[in-house]
């Protein structure tokens, strides 16, 4: 037992749990747990715990690693509520609605999350879907501005602080970011941005 090969993999084990402990992305956390998991049973092995070892292979890497990827797979959604009859496909306004979900979609994956789209048929069940929280933002343009030489406002909202801090700093002037606090009766409006 006093080869130089198990001091080298039994060291494995906590540089592969820093590894893990200090990654931000879960996807590669996920990777970085299987591999803990392989080094663990690996370990057991060696040491003549082979019980333990087939314990921790199936149960403690392959088990959790495939529920853990669906858990991260289904909670890195944002879901974004959209009028599906808002304008047209071709007209300004749509491409403008457009470039704004582009946007999102960038702010979004920066932090490892997919935007999901949800369209509803009017602004009140696209704000009440909101209030129910069925979803997480709504966009919503004010075709109002469209003939004038303003640009047409855009106005966001979101129920969830940690969405609003993500796209806060990132979206155009012409934004109308509001945030929905959900345990208040009150808004928190995001003055436009300089």
């Amino acid at each position: 037992m006093t080869d130089p090969y198990i001091y080298a993999i039994v060291a494995l084990l906590p540089i592969a749990a820093l590894m893990l402990v200090l990654q931000s992305n879960p996807y590669n956390a996920l990777i970085l747990r299987g591999i803990l998991g392989a080094i663990a049973a690996l370990i057991y092995s060696i040491l003549g715990a082979a019980d333990v070892a087939l314990t921790e292979a199936l149960m403690g890497t392959l088990l959790s690693i495939s529920l853990y990827a669906i858990a991260v797979r289904s909670s890195m959604v944002v879901r974004l509520g959209i009028l599906s009859d808002e304008t047209t496909l071709d007209s300004p306004l749509e491409r403008l609605r457009q470039r704004y979900i582009d946007d999102l979609r960038t702010i979004f994956s920066k932090h490892y999350l997919r935007l999901e789209l949800v369209p509803y048929q009017d602004l009140p069940t696209l704000r009440q879907a909101l209030l129910d929280r069925d979803i997480h933002t709504t966009i919503a343009l004010n075709p109002a501005h469209i003939e004038d030489s303003t640009p047409p406002p855009v106005e966001i909202a979101t129920r969830i602080s940690s969405l609003y801090d993500m796209m806060h700093p990132q979206l155009p002037s012409d934004t109308n970011l509001t945030y929905l606090n959900p345990l208040a009766s009150t808004l928190t409006i995001a003055e436009p941005q300089q």
